[in-house]
C-alpha cells in the first residue's frame, strides 16, 4: 500500500507540474507521498526522520512549501519543497545512484 501511495503521489506531483503547477494536483501528490512514506516506514520512524536535529532546516522548508502550495502559491511552494527535499534526502542520493549504477551488471540490461 505504501509503495503504491508513494508512486501515485509522485505521479500526481509530476502531473501537477506538467499542467502548469496546478495547486490541487500538487497538494494531493504531496499528501499521497507523505502518507505512503508513513505506510512504508511507520509513523514513529517517519516522525523521527523528519524531526531530527540536523534535518530541521530541510523539514521546515519541505512542510513550509507544502503549506504554501495549499495556500495556492504553487511555484514558490514547489521551490521551497524542492530545497527541503534535497536537504532531507541528501544522504540517500549516493545510495540511489549506486543502485542505478549496479543495474548495468544485470545480464539483459547490459546488452541493451
Amino acid at each position: 500500500i505504501g509503495v503504491g501511495l508513494v508512486g501515485f503521489g509522485l505521479f500526481f506531483l509530476l502531473f501537477g507540474i506538467l499542467l502548469y503547477f496546478d495547486s490541487v494536483l500538487l497538494a494531493f501528490g504531496n499528501l499521497l507521498f507523505l502518507s505512503g512514506l508513513v505506510f512504508i516506514i511507520g509513523f514513529r520512524r517517519t516522525f523521527t526522520f523528519f524531526f531530527q536535529r540536523p534535518k530541521l532546516k530541510g523539514t521546515s522548508f519541505f512542510f513550509g512549501g507544502l503549506i504554501v502550495v495549499l495556500m495556492r502559491w504553487p511555484i514558490l511552494g514547489m521551490l521551497l519543497e524542492a530545497y527541503g527535499f534535497i536537504s532531507l534526502f541528501r544522504s540517500f542520493f549516493p545510495v540511489a545512484f549506486g543502485f542505478l549504477g549496479s543495474l548495468v551488471n544485470i545480464p539483459l540490461l547490459s546488452q541493451v
